[in-house]
């Protein structure tokens, strides 16, 4: 896609680009503030700076078979997009406060094409004869001798380390490598009216519309994981399996003192160090907290007899993530009402997984799960319908007290694959290679006056991470038990 490219008639060169736009990429802070004396304009350490650095460790950090893993990926993109140039941006850290960031995360697409996340990366795909080109463009750290080394607090190695470049880059990940400066865009790709997003390819590409044919192509394409694929997500699932066993040593101590937050912080202290990061952000729900779905804060005591939902997943460092939730008492022992609600939850999961098979509607796991949900409630008194009308289209009563789905692809995002089209994913057969998770629950918020008094204040999940096999299905989560009587067990023998 330089300028030295030519492209044979035959072929349609229509442009097409996923970018990350939820990046906001302020520029970076200066090194220089214009109103203060700039060390820059000091000849003596400028020069002092380019000389005496000896030789540093460059090479990337590249997960065993991901390279590989990746050019295949890039050969079945091709396959379904010939002719079509391609083009795949990393995007860039969001700036939290001035000139302070978040961690940068690579967006899935990039890194399911490349297997390495490069902040401002730009994957570029050329149509050839006998399928495409690949090129990564990179910005290039400034090293010692240039004088961005110190001047530049993006890419200047002073400021943020030794990092790979050019030739690092394609030895490790097999693939051409270029600086962004040959990058050449052209100009009817650039369409007016879209925000121009800061420095870096950003600033060259953000005026591009998406392409949805080529989101909806790479989404469709990493539904059926590959054997690399699923080692990783087995692997996030036993880290997960391990965070969960250190959150539950630590809750005697978050009732004492600690929280919701001391054990959320346990578990994501654990994810750093055994992978990348958490997946998402982790749910730690004490008691009344339990029922609410997104309750992130976790800023409430933990209390000894009430439930604790918890929904955490360790993300690898190739960026393969678990998604995994179990609802336990912190005493140790549900109470009766607590484990009648988890019983009938309990019920409903199985029947979920008994619906995960190749073949299958994907909706069966989740009517599956419904039916059991709806007739346990009706059993209790808190339908106001029959379970005939409640599971009808026009009914959905049982939905007050679940009003998320159960379950949902899983891989390099938490909620995989989300830019499909209706056809392919909700619409879709089960296939070998698909992930995904079952996770049903109930949710009895404590101002709901519908729910019997026993029962409010009660929210309980049970989710697992579930793999599509040729005859069935493998439950990568199967070392955390699901009935109450396995949870106490666990609860005990993980102290």
């Amino acid at each position: 896609m330089t300028s030295s490219h030519t492209h044979s008639p035959r072929y349609d060169d229509t442009v097409h680009v996923v970018d990350w736009e939820g990046s906001i990429p302020n520029a970076r802070a200066s090194a220089n503030d214009p109103r203060m004396p700039s060390l820059a304009q000091a000849p003596g350490f400028s020069e002092w700076m380019r000389t005496g650095w000896g030789d540093a460790d460059r090479a990337p950090r590249v997960e065993p078979g991901a390279a590989d893993a990746a050019r295949h990926h890039r050969e079945r993109l091709s396959a379904a997009l010939p002719g079509r140039m391609l083009v795949v941006l990393a995007g860039r850290a969001h700036a939290r406060l001035n000139d302070s960031f978040f961690d940068f995360r690579a967006h899935s697409d990039f890194l399911w094409l490349t297997g390495f996340a490069v902040e401002d990366g730009v994957l570029v795909m050329t149509p050839t004869s006998g399928g495409h080109d690949a090129t990564l463009y990179i910005t290039p750290p400034a090293r010692p001798g240039a004088a961005a080394f110190h001047a530049d607090a993006a890419h200047g190695e002073l400021w943020v380390g030794p990092q790979p470049g050019v030739a690092e880059l394609a030895s490790a990940l097999d693939l051409r490598v270029r600086p962004i400066d040959e990058f050449d865009a052209p100009d009817d790709a650039l369409i007016a009216g879209h925000s121009v997003v800061g420095r870096g390819p950003g600033a060259r590409l953000g005026g591009r519309a998406r392409s949805v044919l080529l989101a909806r192509t790479l989404a469709e394409l990493r539904i059926e994981k590959d054997a690399w694929e699923l080692t990783e997500l087995r692997s996030a699932v036993q880290h997960t399996v391990d965070g969960f066993a250190a959150v539950r040593r630590e809750i005697p101590r978050a009732v004492e003192f600690g929280g919701e937050r001391w054990l959320q912080g346990t578990f994501d202290r654990h994810a750093r160090t055994v992978g990348q990061a958490p997946g998402y952000a982790s749910i730690v729900g004490s008691g009344s907290n339990a029922p609410i779905l997104h309750w992130v804060r976790a800023e409430s005591p933990v209390d000894p007899d009430a439930l604790l939902l918890l929904d955490m997943g360790v993300e690898n460092r190739s960026g393969y993530t678990a998604d995994v939730t179990r609802t336990i008492p912190a005493s140790g022992r549900f109470s009766t009402a607590q484990r009648e609600v988890h019983d009938l939850v309990e019920r409903s999961h199985r029947a979920g997984l008994d619906a995960v098979a190749p073949g299958r509607d994907w909706r069966d796991f989740h009517t599956a799960c419904m039916e059991v949900l709806a007739n346990g409630l009706s059993d209790w008194g808190m339908l106001p319908v029959s379970v005939d009308e409640a599971l009808s289209a026009e009914g959905q009563h049982h939905r007050r007290y679940i009003v998320c789905g159960v379950g949902h692809h899983l891989g390099l995002d938490v909620h995989d694959c989300g830019a499909s089209s209706y056809d392919q994913y909700f619409e879709a057969k089960m296939r070998p290679g698909m992930a995904l998770t079952v996770e049903p629950g109930l949710y009895f918020h404590a101002w709901d006056e519908t729910v019997p008094p026993e029962l409010r204040g009660i929210g309980v999940r049970i989710e697992d991470d579930v793999v599509v096999t040729d005859d069935g299905h493998e439950v990568l989560s199967s070392e955390l038990p699901i009935d109450a009587a396995g949870v106490e067990r666990w609860m005990t023998s993980v102290m």
